[in-house]
């Protein structure tokens, strides 16, 4: 007889922007005659640069041809990209080997597949507030223990909370931890780390033979001198660190999705010697992945040159333009918020001792703005929203014009 996995049915509740749509959809049926005005899932809405839909359109005339049509590529990604995204570093002072790198899908995608080739006991420590895919997928892997309504989180994963006293930016665990998820800029908060910072993450994955899984999805929108873009820009990180990084918000490619990890030869764990944890995860990227789409890497490619770097950092500069927009009217509304300035994300406390889905189900009954609520980032984002500056121009300034008159 065919069972369901006991992991996946820990998963608490249904995943939190399928609700915020659920949530949304059914407030629409209620007020068929209002708009809705989204700056709630990070999701892009900007056409993509024309060197990158170029470079794209030239693939396909490729592969409308037998004679120059071409199938599987190299499961790691193919050559010139994987070259560009080393060249990537190295304008950072990082030297990345090409056998070092993985072009994938996307980041989401690499942050829970990681884990596959650590072992089955592994302790998981994220921060808390964090994107939910690090907590989910480690849920349905069977890396924890049960939900604990309590005290709003899973047993077996250490929690790391994050406060606006600390700038929404965690310390290490005092208890031992072996895989770590990071995420700077943050998501949901939008906070940065300091080299300091990240220093003491570092000193602590030495220390204890842990490995920091680092999301660095957002690093292109970092405009504050002598905040690392990389966790490698730390001495001593190529030995305890994998970096996540992806096209989706740097270049508009959340639908096209593509991605890549960072594996260094010099990675090692307790009973894993350098090269042997690259060494795994090539061995699953062959062996459970064909590769990410060839007209998906020719864009990568193109957003990579020196006239594509040009163009997605004009759309980058566009959605921190609308991070400014919002940051600055919430604030003339009294909210006090964070973030906003090298993220994409205004992370907003609610007024009045408000929850975040009271917040949430205000601004969308009165201004007709949907947002994220901060507690389904983990339990120390209650009392907090997350603003997506991901929009239109003129529907981020409609939604802020909304906030401030009806709210």
């Amino acid at each position: 007889m065919a069972r369901c996995s006991e992991y996946f049915m820990r998963l608490s509740s249904g995943y939190l922007f399928p609700e915020v749509a659920r949530r949304t959809k059914a407030w629409q049926e209620r007020n068929p005659d209002r708009s809705v005005l989204r700056l709630g899932i990070g999701n892009t809405t900007e056409a993509l640069p024309p060197s990158i839909i170029a470079a794209m359109h030239h693939k396909l005339d490729l592969l409308s041809d037998r004679a120059t049509y071409t199938g599987y590529g190299d499961e790691q990604g193919d050559v010139p990209l994987r070259e560009a995204i080393c060249r990537r570093y190295s304008e950072l002072g990082i030297a990345i080997g090409m056998n070092e790198v993985f072009v994938s899908d996307g980041a989401k995608s690499d942050a829970a597949n990681i884990q596959s080739i650590f072992s089955t006991d592994s302790i998981i420590a994220v921060q808390d507030p964090s994107y939910p895919v690090y907590v989910d997928s480690n849920v349905a892997s069977g890396h924890t223990g049960l939900y604990n309504a309590d005290a709003a989180g899973y047993s077996g994963i250490v929690y790391m909370p994050a406060y606006a006293d600390s700038h929404f930016v965690a310390s290490p665990p005092e208890e031992h931890a072996d895989l770590i998820y990071l995420c700077f800029p943050n998501n949901p908060t939008g906070a940065v780390a300091t080299k300091e910072q990240l220093r003491q993450f570092v000193d602590y994955a030495l220390r204890h033979h842990s490995v920091i899984i680092f999301d660095a999805a957002y690093s292109d929108y970092i405009r504050t001198p002598d905040i690392p873009h990389s966790i490698y820009e730390i001495e001593g990180a190529e030995r305890c660190a994998i970096e996540l990084n992806s096209f989706s918000k740097y270049a508009g490619f959340t639908g096209v999705r593509l991605g890549w990890s960072i594996v260094p030869e010099a990675l090692e764990a307790e009973d894993a010697p350098r090269g042997t944890l690259n060494r795994l995860w090539n061995r699953r990227q062959c062996t459970f992945f064909n590769g990410a789409s060839c007209i998906a890497q020719a864009g990568g490619i193109a957003a990579l040159s020196p006239e594509g770097r040009k163009e997605c950092d004009e759309l980058v500069s566009y959605y921190l333009g609308n991070a400014r927009i919002i940051k600055e009217g919430l604030e003339r509304k009294g909210l006090t918020c964070f973030g906003g300035v090298d993220s994409p994300y205004v992370w907003a406390a609610c007024p009045d001792n408000l929850s975040s889905w009271e917040f949430f189900d205000l601004l969308l009954d009165k201004a007709s703005v949907v947002v994220t609520p901060g507690s389904g980032f983990g339990s120390a984002g209650e009392g907090y929203v997350r603003v997506s500056a991901y929009g239109h121009r003129e529907d981020v300034v409609k939604a802020v014009k909304s906030i401030e008159e009806n709210i």
